[in-house]
């Protein structure tokens, strides 16, 4: 997808889709809300994450990844040479799922149409996907996250990154030293044009 004309058509359309987002109702997870979130960072980023949805300090402050996972991504960010303003952080669903249950599938649907608006907007290099959800809405729905974490797949012009959810290691170390690992790959893929595990 080409890039907009001018920063000024990025901001006013950029706009528009966070309007959309904030006064949206089209699932039940707008009953339950307290904030959407509809995601931050720079409009021209060559990387965009995606995580699942938003949990609870999230959905009072309205800002994607701001909890103890969201500490985390910002080490790993950190660890591409990169700040979070830097890159642009969204999630699958952009209210959160009451008690943090996994969003249904019906509410993915819903909200798919501003993720590809998003995805659009930023026109990212690479679509880094964050635990099994996003791997599933955004790459393929038959792979498993622990099969393919760490490895880069093109799909339309744009290199898709699956690793796992920042979460998902606050609770399981094994994680975090995969995350750890994949982020290195994430940052060489980010350097190359084609890099050599492709």
């Amino acid at each position: 997808m080409a890039a907009l004309a001018t920063p000024d058509d990025r901001k006013t359309i950029y706009r528009d889709i966070q309007h959309q987002i904030l006064s949206c109702n089209r699932c039940q997870l707008s009953t339950t809300r307290k904030h959407a979130v509809p995601g931050e960072g720079r409009l021209d980023s060559n990387v965009l994450f995606v995580g699942e949805g938003p949990g609870e300090q999230e959905d009072l402050r309205g800002l994607p990844f701001i909890g103890a996972a969201g500490k985390l991504l910002d080490q790993l960010i950190s660890s591409l040479g990169r700040t979070r303003p830097e890159v642009y952080i969204t999630n699958l669903v952009k209210c959160r799922p009451p008690g943090n249950r996994d969003p249904l599938p019906e509410e993915i649907d819903a909200c798919h149409p501003y993720l590809i608006a998003q995805i659009g907007l930023i026109c990212p290099r690479v679509i880094c996907t964050l635990g099994r959800h996003a791997l599933h809405a955004l790459i393929n729905p038959t792979w498993s996250i622990s099969s393919v974490h760490g490895r880069a797949v093109q799909k339309d012009g744009i290199f898709f990154f699956p690793t796992f959810h920042p979460a998902a290691a606050l609770y399981h170390p094994a994680s975090k030293e995969d995350l750890i690992k994949d982020f290195l790959r994430l940052k060489t893929l980010l350097q190359q044009e084609k890099p050599p595990w492709i």
